[in-house]
């Protein structure tokens, strides 16, 4: 999965604001299709390619092929990482799907530059008006080019078993009581957390959450805006990474050890009750589901809690690093691919994404349909967040944020230093001006 509110969100520079929903409707599905009415087929890409995810928007398209005659839906579920090569490719050949998974900020703005993305803003104003604020990570230059169907945060998910075996009778609020959880479970024989670095993201995570954690909010949003990188806080933010790895919680072989493909990846580590905690977005129940044999993930021991608070540190504690994902569709697609993309935001497809934990649902008639438990304290948090810090490898688009990856990633082996992150990542923004 991807790793894309009373919800409404307001972008504000590097970070999104949580503010309460407006308007009380949903978003009706749309009646047949607009078209000439003749046969069409349009292809639909997406990451929800395990367990109930997939078969639950197997049956959506099914269901939107009936309610629009001579329409056929091409779907195309694959694992993350090998969706957004595909797509990048995909671009790059000029033969993109018709609807596909958009992350906004950079990568948004990279796509509209290159004339890849339709405007919605008029063909999908009354989806757009039901989102109130969450479309504002998906618009430039004030127009909307997808509309967001899951928005989250990311924060520790964990075993409440494992972590009732080590004697963990609390989640930790601090890094102080968070290694002090890393060392009994260490004590019990259980391995503390998995990361799955060989993706480089999952790892990148912990570099950007000690960012918000370090830095003030209006220094993420200059840095931006600026691609200046020379606050100290930056380089705070890779001290405290250096400070975890030496710790050693992590699973062994976790250098190479993917996101979410298979029971040998992070979370499938984590699904499997092989670690006891591991760093990830608000799609983690669903992909646990998918990868274990009985399809209920960790099922009741589904545990979760934020990124613990920095000593000292200049951020707000309760910021929170998310970003979320939206539906666009490609220039060249046919109108039917927008009364598609709109009744993906339905009342009655979002009731169902978050019934099945696929995600936090953006439509707020299916707020109330987030049936996990874990899931809605996680809303909770979500809601009440000051601000959520986009994805950095987002917000500052694919050159600037695939060098900090990259740098990261090497921290994590022992072969960077936190000076080296923020001076490869000046490199890399100074080469994009």
């Amino acid at each position: 999965m991807n790793r894309t509110p009373v919800l409404r969100l307001t972008a504000v520079g590097l970070g999104l604001s949580l503010l309460a929903a407006c308007g009380s409707g949903g978003t009706d599905a749309p009646g047949a299709s607009g078209g000439d009415g003749g046969a069409q087929t349009i292809t639909w890409w997406h990451n929800s390619n395990t367990g109930e995810g997939k078969t639950y928007y197997d049956q959506v398209a099914k269901d939107f092929e009936k309610s629009h005659p001579g329409t056929t839906v091409q779907v195309s579920a694959m694992q993350h990482e090998d969706m957004l090569t595909k797509l990048d490719a995909a671009f790059q050949s000029g033969d993109a799907p018709d609807v596909y998974m958009e992350r906004g900020g950079g990568e948004l703005a990279d796509h509209v530059e290159a004339g890849l993305t339709k405007d919605l803003s008029a063909s999908a104003g009354d989806v757009i008006g039901t989102l109130g604020g969450s479309v504002a990570g998906w618009q430039v230059d004030g127009k909307t080019y997808a509309l967001p169907f899951s928005v989250g945060v990311v924060g520790f998910w964990y075993n409440k078993a494992l972590f009732e075996k080590a004697g963990i009778t609390a989640a930790p609020t601090t890094w102080d009581e968070f290694y002090a959880a890393v060392d009994k479970l260490k004590a019990a024989g259980i391995a503390p957390v998995s990361v799955g670095a060989g993706d480089k993201w999952p790892a990148a995570h912990y570099w950007y959450y000690f960012s918000a954690r370090e830095c003030a909010q209006q220094t993420l949003t200059d840095a931006v805006k600026s691609l200046k990188f020379s606050d100290p806080c930056f380089v705070k933010a890779g001290d405290d990474v250096q400070r975890l790895v030496a710790a050693k919680p992590f699973n062994a072989g976790f250098l190479s050890t993917p996101a979410q493909t298979g029971p040998t990846s992070a979370s499938g580590l984590l699904a499997t009750g092989k670690v006891a905690m591991e760093l990830q977005g608000h799609w983690e129940p669903g992909v646990m589901q998918g990868l274990t044999a009985d399809g209920k993930g960790l099922g009741e021991n589904t545990g979760w809690f934020p990124f613990p608070a920095v000593d000292g540190g200049a951020g707000d504690p309760k910021a929170q690093l998310g970003g979320g994902d939206a539906w666009g569709v490609s220039q060249d697609a046919p109108e039917v691919a927008v009364e598609f993309a709109k009744y993906l935001l339905s009342d009655q497809v979002q009731k169902g994404f978050a019934e099945k934990s696929m995600g936090l649902p953006t439509n707020p008639a299916a707020a109330s349909s987030v049936g996990d438990p874990a899931l809605a304290g996680l809303l909770k948090v979500r809601d009440e967040a000051p601000y959520v810090q986009l994805y950095f490898d987002t917000a500052f688009g694919a050159a600037v944020g695939g060098a900090m990856n990259d740098e990261i990633a090497l921290m994590f082996a022992g072969k960077a230093t936190p000076q080296q992150i923020v001076d490869k990542t000046q490199a890399a923004a100074d080469e994009s001006k």
